[in-house]
């Protein structure tokens, strides 16, 4: 089902798509390609941290459920090699940095309704030459759709006009049980090193094993109350065919998510900064830790270290990430 639930800062409708297959429902916005609410079937609240009304993403720092880019993530002081030139771009951060496209990146801007189904949406977005200080007219799609077996598939392409960047991200927060923290959940992570950062949270270029840090999510662990995690953990050294990655239970353990994707990268924020002046799905006023985030992507700042998986797009080649988050419920 689509339909029009407001007007964005410029005066343009904003549609949301309702998505429904076997028991899991999806809606998603035209304004940012935002992954509103998700459920499934014997779980009674939303499993992503979501606005309840188009106002609260307007005036959103969060990034809700965003796709964010072209370059997810942060980039140092908003400079970044490409081909030996060195391009600055927007610093939307108070400490001078780049972070997820800019200011009015594609997180924050309506995107056009290409087509939709029962099952699916594709969204469509033309990022314009020199938009956030990237180079390129750089057309962007997403196709979210419900796959069986409770399973929400997010495939994104690109193509750009110019030798560019390229680097998108879904940036839904999960909170798979019913309490108000993330607390107790259960994260599973196939990585065994993860990218260093600096107090601003850049990459300092090196890597590090997770052996005997609190890093280490490969046998799966507890998240503990106040723990803060905003890391890249490195998956491969390319992007590859699609792998699951990563596991995330509730406390009770009555849900479980599984993701897979193609992406080198998984960016693991717990969501200790979130600060939310709206009501949240559910009347839930969301806080500090309401939700993690899990970011498929490539490593960030990933322009200015040459040993990082690149994120150019060069003219004539087609930038493409697939991942997909399944839903168990054992309950069921």
């Amino acid at each position: 089902m689509k339909e029009i639930i407001g007007k964005d800062e410029t005066g343009a409708p904003v549609h949301r798509i309702t998505l429904r297959r076997e028991g899991m429902r999806a809606a998603v916005l035209s304004h940012g390609a935002i992954l509103q609410d998700l459920r499934i079937a014997g779980h009674e609240r939303s499993l992503v941290l979501g606005y309840s009304d188009l106002q609260g993403y307007l005036s959103d720092q969060n990034y809700f459920g965003a796709m964010v880019g072209r370059v997810a993530n942060r980039i140092g002081g908003g400079l970044a090699l490409l081909d030996g030139q060195s391009l600055q771009l927007d610093r939307n951060l108070p400490d001078g940095h780049h972070l997820h496209g800019g200011s009015e990146g594609s997180g924050r801007r309506n995107w056009r309704v290409v087509d939709h189904s029962e099952t699916h949406v594709t969204l469509e977005d033309t990022l314009p030459d020199g938009h956030m200080g990237y180079p390129g007219n750089l057309t962007v799609q997403v196709h979210f759709s419900l796959l069986e077996g409770q399973t929400l598939s997010v495939d994104i392409t690109a193509q750009c006009d110019a030798l560019t960047l390229c680097n998108f991200a879904h940036h839904s927060y999960f909170n798979l049980g019913y309490a108000e923290t993330i607390t107790g959940h259960s994260l599973e992570v196939a990585a065994d090193s993860y990218v260093a950062v600096s107090a601003a949270g850049i990459p300092t270029g090196e890597l590090r094993r997770v052996t005997g840090t609190a890093f280490d999510f490969r046998a799966g662990r507890r998240l503990m109350s106040g723990e803060r995690y905003d890391h890249n953990l490195c998956l491969a050294d390319q992007r590859r065919g699609l792998q699951k990655v990563a596991s995330l239970c509730c406390p009770e353990g009555r849900t479980q998510l599984e993701i897979s994707t193609t992406e080198a990268g998984l960016q693991i924020y717990t969501g200790h900064g979130i600060k939310a002046a709206y009501d949240g799905m559910d009347r839930v006023r969301y806080g500090p830790f309401s939700g993690i985030a899990l970011e498929p992507q490539g490593w960030p700042d990933a322009p200015n270290h040459a040993d990082f998986p690149s994120v150019t797009l060069a003219v004539g080649e087609t930038y493409h990430q697939k991942s997909t988050f399944r839903f168990v419920h054992p309950a069921r």
